[in-house]
């Protein structure tokens, strides 16, 4: 079974206090539904109308447990906290092995 990945790719940051207090939560959600986070920071380059904002990859097991944590209770949590402190793009793809 192939792994998945989040990307997540930040617009904009309006609250960078609240965006702490998401990660806080954010972070062991992550951990907890199975997830290791494999990059986290501003872009090192962007092209082709990216944006140097802040950029998250996050590596699952599977596109099930993926989905299963974005949407489980703690990380749903998370997201309250977060609320409208940040403009994101956040997708699930799956990997190719």
């Amino acid at each position: 079974m192939a792994k998945a990945y989040w990307v997540v790719c930040y617009r904009e940051i309006k609250d960078a206090g609240r965006l702490a207090e998401y990660g806080k939560l954010a972070g062991p959600a992550i951990t907890k539904g199975g997830g290791t986070i494999l990059a986290r920071g501003p872009a090192a380059a962007a092209y082709e109308h990216g944006l140097t904002e802040r950029v998250v990859l996050i590596e699952f097991p599977d596109v099930e447990t993926a989905r299963a944590a974005h949407d489980g209770t703690a990380y749903q949590a998370a997201l309250v906290a977060l609320g409208d402190a940040a403009v994101r793009d956040m997708r699930i793809v799956e990997g190719l092995s």
